[in-house]
């Protein structure tokens, strides 16, 4: 699984890092986490709001800081 956090480095950008590091390591997951923090390499992926969160490839949460139930969720578990 390809997680990818996007946000230019701001507190709710590494909130959310921190958030989704958290719920990986409680869920066991077979993920690898990446904080993407290009404004190009964001844009891309067609996210104009950050915090954002991308789970192989498939956008998952735009401009806001997820839950830890949320990521979970996401993860499967």
């Amino acid at each position: 699984m390809d997680i990818k956090v996007l946000g230019p480095g701001c507190p709710k950008c590494k909130q959310t890092e921190e958030i989704v590091r958290q719920a990986v390591a409680e869920s066991g997951a077979d993920a690898q986490v990446e904080k993407v923090t290009g404004v190009m390499e964001i844009a891309a992926y067609g996210v104009f709001g950050t915090p954002a969160v991308v789970i192989d490839g498939q956008v998952k949460s735009v401009g806001k800081v997820p839950s830890k139930q949320e990521v979970l969720a996401w993860l499967g578990k």
